[in-house]
């Protein structure tokens, strides 16, 4: 008896032996990520970054070259369709070196000397001219009685008429020397080059429209120059939101399409609506150093000016742009699909094992796809498959 129970214990133990080698040999199944397939919402959209900005800008500049007086709007106050906003004036005439000014002072004297001559022609020519009248007077009467002719009498009247010319002659060469004194006078006047208190002359720039003050371009008095920008000014009520979108993504978008204005600093999503893609792009170089060609969008805002009255012009906004949007679509996520001979499939777990399954897929939404063929609700796929996952392998989700 003893010696039938040894003989079963060697093959025993051999079978035991062999399953414990089979079972070390055996591969342990491959730790996967794993997703299920569900049907949900799904919105496929472009997301990019933009800022706000005024559909106007007015940026009042210097109309005419002088002295601006200090500008006392700041940044943030509001103004009134036709306040002033600042004042110019002429620019202070510079002052005189000890040269110029004794030229000056001479000028001025010439011009008295000039003067008193003009006054003393003046009262000769009157003399003449009083002397003439009264040959007239004479030789008007002397020649109603017949006692001179018509010839004297013309000379008579005709020497009157040169004198009152010579008078008024002298009396204009005295108000011109008048003009000179005064204009050296001036000259005298101003040689400090600082301005006088009763200088006039200010020009009132006012505001083209009712709003706020966005920028000061001058605060202090100075000498500005014809077209100098001093203030820009708008209304915020006019405030729009400008993405500049890849050009690749700027086709696929349409005005009137629906977007979502999030990361804007307040808790609530804005909505907007596309109201313009401008046909003309330009270039802009990314951190990366690669070269984009990019399209600005313009978007207007949907809700009350209540919802975004923080906002200012220049400011951050992250905007969804809605491509597309359903309820129940069937979806996955995008690192589940991989090409297989052109085709797009994924790894299904079956009874704790990857299944190739080939499907058809749609639309993609960033890191989901959507999926129209090939897989039912409920399915687990495998996300992120390495080299170790295979059709029928053993896995086990991590």
């Amino acid at each position: 008896m003893m010696k039938t129970k040894r003989r079963w214990i060697v093959p025993l133990l051999g079978i035991g032996l062999l399953l414990v080698l089979v079972l070390a040999l055996r591969p342990s199944p491959v730790p996967v990520n794993t997703a299920e397939v569900v049907a949900a919402r799904f919105v496929e959209s472009v997301d990019e970054e933009g800022q706000t900005r005024l559909r106007e800008t007015y940026t009042v500049s210097a109309p005419i070259g002088g002295f601006l007086q200090r500008v006392a709007p700041e940044p943030g106050d509001a103004v009134e369709l036709g306040q002033v906003l600042f004042r110019m004036e002429p620019h202070p005439a510079p002052a005189l070196d000890a040269r110029s000014l004794g030229q000056a002072r001479e000028n001025l004297s010439a011009a008295r000397a000039r003067r008193d001559n003009a006054v003393a022609n003046l009262e000769t020519v009157q003399a003449d001219a009083r002397f003439a009248e009264s040959e007239y007077q004479r030789y008007s009467e002397l020649h109603e009685r017949g006692l001179v002719s018509t010839t004297e009498m013309e000379r008579a009247r005709s020497a009157r008429d040169r004198q009152i010319a010579a008078r008024r002659a002298a009396e204009h060469a005295v108000e011109v020397a008048g003009f000179e004194i005064e204009s050296a006078r001036a000259v005298l006047d101003i040689a400090s080059g600082e301005r006088g208190p009763n200088e006039h002359g200010e020009l009132a720039v006012r505001s083209p429209v009712s709003g706020v003050v966005l920028r000061r371009h001058r605060c202090c008095e100075g000498a500005v120059g014809a077209g100098e920008a001093v203030l820009d000014v708008g209304s915020l009520e006019d405030l729009e939101v400008q993405v500049d979108l890849l050009s690749m993504m700027a086709v696929r978008v349409r005005p009137g399409m629906r977007v979502e204005m999030t990361g804007w600093g307040g808790d609530e999503t804005l909505a907007g609506t596309v109201r313009r893609i401008e046909p003309a792009g330009f270039t802009r170089v990314s951190a990366l150093g690669v070269e984009e060609q990019r399209v600005p969008v313009i978007i207007d805002f949907d809700d009350p000016e209540s919802a975004w009255n923080q906002l200012g012009v220049g400011y951050r906004i992250e905007a969804e742009f809605i491509l597309w949007e359903g309820e129940d679509v069937l979806q996955v996520p995008t690192s589940a699909l991989f090409r297989v001979d052109g085709q797009w499939t994924v790894f299904v777990i079956e009874n704790g094992r990857a299944r190739l399954q080939t499907v058809e897929r749609g639309r993609v939404s960033g890191l989901v796809s959507q999926i129209t063929s090939g897989l039912a609700p409920g399915e687990v796929v495998v996300t992120h498959p390495g080299d170790q996952v295979n059709d029928g392998g053993r896995v086990r989700a991590d």
